[in-house]
């Protein structure tokens, strides 16, 4: 399972619809994440830029994708990010391989 960090804002309409009748939505995000094989970890709303923040392991790429592609269908939302992150292990070993990774900057001469 891949941890990703979930951005989320609402549309007007959405959070017009959740003042007339508050809910609490981790059930329903929950659920809809474990109908792909994810799990969430947390949820949490903010007074930033954006509107919430949820905590998912997905199983894959494709289950990500579903869920999200689902999700945004709706029209509720303004914007729906999801960004993978590493644990600190994942991040060295990732430091110690780049250093076999060649990589020219542009209008330098290629790297063969």
């Amino acid at each position: 399972m891949q941890l990703h960090l979930v951005k989320f804002g609402y549309t007007p309409e959405a959070w017009a619809a959740l003042l007339q009748n508050p809910q609490d939505r981790r059930e329903m995000l929950a659920a809809r994440i474990f109908g792909v094989g994810g799990r969430l970890d947390g949820f949490w709303y903010s007074t930033g830029e954006a509107d919430g923040y949820a905590l998912v392991e997905w199983p894959d790429h494709v289950a990500e994708a579903t869920a999200l592609v689902a999700i945004k269908a709706t029209g509720s939302f303004r914007f729906l990010e999801s960004t993978q992150l590493l644990t600190m292990d994942e991040m060295l070993e990732a430091l110690h391989a780049a250093h076999d990774v060649a990589y020219a900057t542009p209008g330098s001469p290629a790297v063969t």
